[in-house]
């Protein structure tokens, strides 16, 4: 029989006794000496522990679920930099093909004429199309002028609603452009067209029109504010362009509502961003910018940069960032084709208006929107706080944000409900057991004075 010192003590102890279980860690600083990785994975997963559960975080537009052959695919592109096309070409194939599929979905140009690119989701994207038309709009000004385009002084402007989501407000500020907010009005969480076109001027570089909002999910009307642009530059005035934020609902309206003409069917639009870690089904990380022609996009802005081997003419913020998630974007495409995202919106869209009819059933509830744009219900109650029930459907997991309409739409805070792939309609109907008994807690409690805060 061996001696007892000659036994390895990592088979006999426990896995939270030893030093890095019982001890405290360094956090803000290096440790001295090494940790085991089983004890270094467990101390993180278990801190992760204290995270909301992202199924049920209903908040997000960001997809939570996808098949384990895409996490497979996705595992084996971690190591990828996807800026390094000459190393890589099969994922620079794989991210051309993406914005090929893309294009040729919004009815824009197709096979190697389509012009777009990949981005880190639709915030890098919105500023690639925003540059893009500030550009743009410095040429056309110049040649009004007759001056260099480095010589144009004015501040440009961007036309876009007061429900824009935050990106805006950054590309704006970052880029030296003067938003001009369209107000929504009280039960109308829209910009009207009539007030985008009498927003523009000579220093527009572009109006902004949204599918699927943030506040909402409803559709804006790019048919009507595209026939209102065209009316003032058939007037004299300015001739504008507009810019799609299809972020929440490029991936939806083509499958869904195929016959309504938000894309490029309509001359004026020239470029559109969409975010595939959204509706396109795909992990965080992961969007697209696409262009009319190559006209729509400065050849000034794009970089051909001799790099690694090869030249790779590239129109982005970010530099080295990971190939993984244009690999899981491309898995989608091939797994699912336009049927089965067909069939994905369709039962997304049926989930949430079903939803919808039953809040609705509470005589106190007023359903906002009714997940009938994109799979997105929002609605308040006449006789209990948002926020309240916000705070009281975490008690059982649900994470549900409650926050005001937007400016020029003040009414009383709205609750949202995000239904993505993962949401059956069995959570959904636990989910509506969850609010009945928030709601009768809060009832039961009578009123309570304030309501909690909240930034928007």
């Amino acid at each position: 029989m061996a001696d007892n010192d000659d036994h390895d003590d990592r088979t006999v102890t426990p896995a939270y006794a030893g030093r890095f279980g019982a001890g405290e860690v360094p956090s803000h600083r290096l440790p001295d000496d090494p940790m085991d990785p089983d004890a270094t994975y467990r101390l993180i997963h278990d801190e992760m522990m204290l995270d909301g559960n992202a199924r049920l975080n209903l908040a997000t537009f960001v997809t939570t679920w996808m098949e384990p052959q895409a996490e497979k695919l996705m595992a084996e592109a971690f190591d990828k930099n996807s800026i390094d096309k000459d190393e890589y070409p099969s994922t620079s194939r794989i991210e051309e093909r993406c914005v090929a599929i893309i294009s040729d979905l919004f009815h824009g140009p197709t096979g190697t004429g389509a012009i777009g690119t990949s981005s880190i989701g639709s915030s890098e994207a919105v500023m690639l199309a925003g540059l893009a038309m500030k550009w743009r709009w410095r040429a056309r000004r110049a040649a009004q002028l007759g001056v260099d385009p480095g010589d144009v002084t004015e501040r440009p402007t961007l036309v876009l609603g007061t429900n824009v989501q935050v990106v805006w407000e950054k590309f704006c500020r970052y880029f030296d452009v003067t938003p001009r907010y369209v107000s929504m009005s009280p039960g109308d969480y829209c910009v009207k067209p009539d007030e985008v076109a009498a927003a523009c001027d000579g220093t527009t570089i572009g109006a902004v029109a949204i599918l699927g909002t943030t506040y909402t999910g409803e559709y804006e009307d790019v048919v009507g504010i595209c026939a209102a642009l065209d009316s003032l530059a058939a007037a004299g005035g300015p001739d504008i362009p507009v810019h799609v934020d299809a972020a929440s609902g490029g991936f939806v309206a083509p499958f869904l509502d195929p016959d309504l003409e938000w894309d490029f069917r309509q001359s004026r639009v020239v470029s559109i961003n969409v975010s595939g870690h959204k509706f396109g089904l795909t992990y965080p990380g992961i969007g697209f910018c696409v262009w009319r022609g190559a006209e729509h996009l400065p050849e000034e802005l794009v970089f051909h940069v001799d790099y690694l081997g090869g030249d790779m003419p590239t129109f982005t913020l970010n530099f080295s960032r990971p190939g993984n998630q244009i690999v899981g974007q491309y898995y989608n495409l091939l797994r699912l084709g336009r049927r089965g995202y067909t069939e994905v919106m369709t039962a997304l869209r049926d989930t949430a208006t079903w939803l919808a009819r039953e809040l609705g059933g509470d005589s106190a509830a007023e359903v906002v929107s009714d997940g009938s744009a994109i799979p997105v219900l929002t609605w308040r109650y006449r006789d209990v706080s948002a926020y309240q029930v916000s705070h009281e459907l975490r008690c059982d997991g649900w994470q549900v944000p409650a926050y005001p309409p937007p400016e020029g739409a003040e009414q009383d805070p709205i609750l949202r409900v995000v239904v993505r792939e993962g949401f059956s309609r069995d959570m959904a109907e636990s989910f509506l057991d969850s609010v009945d008994r928030a709601l009768g807690r809060i009832r039961d409690a009578g009123p309570v004075s304030g309501e909690r805060s909240f930034a928007h």
